[in-house]
């Protein structure tokens, strides 16, 4: 009886360990240039940084103009570290507000996404 009380209590306790060790693992945005909700000048380069390495096959951003929904061509790559991702805007850009909608895979194959917005003057 007592060990099959202790052999539940492992068991239980593993699991426990195994999910919170995953939920950590997730790539979440820790930074951005532009941050959001700023206003800035045209930026040359929109850099997004996560809180681990991510997947580059599994991750970008899209670019959009909000008050004409125009999107803006990017190029994106990823930092040698793994984890910033970078965007080169392939247009130049007009005053307004934009807003940049972002997806990313940690090692882990689990896929965040996000936005944020900045707005050029």
């Amino acid at each position: 009886m007592l060990r099959s009380r202790l052999a539940v209590a492992i068991a239980a306790s593993s699991t426990a360990l195994l999910l919170a060790s995953q939920a950590a693992a997730h790539a979440k945005l820790v930074s951005s240039a532009p941050a959001a909700e700023t206003v800035v000048a045209a930026p040359k380069t929109i850099s997004l940084t996560f809180s681990e390495k991510v997947v580059p096959a599994f991750s970008g951003f899209d670019l959009t103009m909000v008050e004409h929904n125009m999107k803006v061509p990017v190029k994106t790559a990823v930092s040698a570290d793994g984890r910033t991702l970078t965007g080169t805007p392939q247009g130049a850009f007009m005053k307004g507000t934009y807003k940049v909608q972002w997806h990313a895979a940690g090692p882990d194959g689990h896929r965040m996404t996000g936005d944020l917005s900045f707005k050029v003057n």
